[in-house]
């Protein structure tokens, strides 16, 4: 390693790429950064400290060699770096956008711990990534040595997607089922574009349907085929639906028009980027234009819709969570952004009720932190000094998602699900209670992060692959039987 390529972080100050004003950003849906020019990579890259024990590397899902790239790209051996990054996850680029490092690998460097800021690992990853892609270096998805046998994978998520790759490079026939028009599940029409631009995941599944993996797009299960005629057709069978279905608030007025679900609103959003037809966007029901909105939730989907409410020209812009800002589960970069975009934050509240058919007013009670709950949080608790009022005339319901019930919508009722609705899988193969089906992602954990779908995607295949060999082994048993 060349010691004046690395170990800078004393003289050279963290800097991520710049943003643009905060005024700009907020009239399109375009990335708010651009992304690093070619010095400013190398020079970020060469902060990190190559540290014995890289606690980066263990806190990311995905175990990516983060030092190892850091150093190839501070020494500018691009390509070596996007191939080093490229070997432990299919959708690095992705993860560079929409990750919460603040959470994950740069909120564990060694070298933020020193107060000197951590390597802005998750910018670097994203330069690395693109780069390649203008470059040509992003090679084609070459399939293995057909095995003759066929795995149909349910759910073109991060999950699905991440398995269904794996899964072609070993050299089975792959087909993915998605109830939308469009693969990608979240990424596509859950993450807005000034997040994640959509043409980034239409290239990644581009390249998936070019190695000969039949996408059966606007397909649901149970209606276009039934669960068994599936698992007839093919060899194994993955689970990778996501969890879609939103959590209510149980508030008197919940069921009062302009109430919506979060992510009906940030769909018809990102289909609009599509140039998609719209009815429910167009005649104004999914639209915050001139609206004052009031978005209820502390997660990262709360703050795609105050972001998103901010783009559509709504007239206000409010965001209620019940506990204070140091306990939000939602990322603290897009708080800053959101704030930064025009967003108020009113901490420690929550609905008491929605005012009017059409909803006019949300009453909302104020909150105090009291007793540690089972998860160890001080759990919220109403303070008496009475609810406020603010003007709403629509209602954003961003509380995160739950399983839906997929034994009864699929006629499967002996698929086991946990209390929670989530597919039961046996911990090391994860496979089913049913031979040969599999499930991976936020089906299994519940609501998660996009890299932890990519590393259950990588896990699942894997598991899927054992399975699939051990069938073939079997048959010229069976035949002399």
């Amino acid at each position: 390693m060349a010691a004046d390529t690395m170990l800078r972080f004393v003289a050279t100050p963290q800097s991520y790429p710049d943003k643009r004003a905060a005024e700009l950003r907020a009239e399109d849906f375009r990335e708010i950064a651009d992304r690093y020019a070619v010095p400013n990579a190398e020079e970020q890259a060469g902060r990190c400290s190559q540290c014995g024990v890289p606690y980066c590397t263990v806190h990311c899902p995905l175990h990516n060699h983060i030092p190892d790239w850091l150093r190839l790209t501070a020494e500018g051996r691009l390509r070596e770096a996007y191939e080093l990054s490229n070997s432990t996850s299919t959708m690095p680029e992705i993860c560079g956008r929409i990750c919460p490092q603040d959470r994950l690998c740069e909120g564990n460097c060694v070298i933020e711990f020193s107060g000197h800021g951590a390597v802005t690992i998750g910018s670097v990853e994203k330069f690395i990534t693109d780069t390649a892609w203008e470059e040509g270096w992003v090679e084609p998805l070459v399939p293995g040595p057909a095995r003759g046998q066929s795995v149909g994978v349910i759910g073109a998520g991060p999950a699905g997607l991440s398995a269904a790759e794996y899964l072609r490079g070993y050299g089975y026939e792959v087909h993915v089922y998605d109830r939308h028009d469009r693969a990608g599940g979240l990424l596509t029409y859950g993450i807005p574009g000034f997040k994640l631009e959509k043409p980034v995941v239409m290239r990644r599944v581009e390249r998936l349907k070019a190695a000969g993996i039949v996408f059966h797009e606007g397909f649901a299960v149970g209606e276009d085929a039934k669960f068994g005629e599936l698992r007839a057709r093919h060899d194994a069978i993955l689970i990778a639906t996501g969890v879609y279905k939103a959590r209510e608030i149980d508030v008197p007025g919940n069921e009062a028009g302009g109430v919506i679900a979060a992510l009906d609103y940030l769909t018809a959003s990102n289909r609009k980027s599509f140039g998609d037809a719209v009815p429910a966007f167009d005649d104004g029901s999914l639209d915050a234009e001139g609206k004052n909105v009031v978005v209820i939730g502390g997660g990262d989907t709360a703050m795609d819709c105050v972001r998103t409410a901010i783009r559509q020209g709504a007239k206000s812009v409010r965001c209620l969570y019940r506990r204070d800002r140091a306990n939000m589960p939602g990322s603290q970069r897009e708080v800053a952004n959101a704030e930064e975009e025009g967003a108020e934050f009113v901490w420690l509240s929550a609905p008491h009720s929605f005012v009017g058919e059409r909803v006019e007013t949300v009453r909302a009670n104020r909150m105090r932190l009291g007793a540690p709950d089972a998860s160890g949080r001080r759990a919220p608790e109403v303070d008496p000094g009475g609810p406020v009022d603010m003007p709403a005339d629509m209602v954003i319901k961003a509380l995160g998602f739950d399983a839906e019930e997929l034994p009864h919508l699929w006629d499967a009722p002996e698929l086991g699900v946990t209390r929670w609705g989530t597919v039961l899988v046996d911990n090391k193969t994860l496979m089913t209670s049913l031979d040969g089906v599999f499930a991976a992602g936020d089906i299994v954990r519940g609501a998660s992060l996009v890299v932890w779908a990519i590393r259950d995607g990588r896990d699942v295949a894997s598991s899927m692959h054992k399975y699939l060999k051990s069938k073939i082994a079997a048959q010229p048993a069976k035949e002399a039987a």
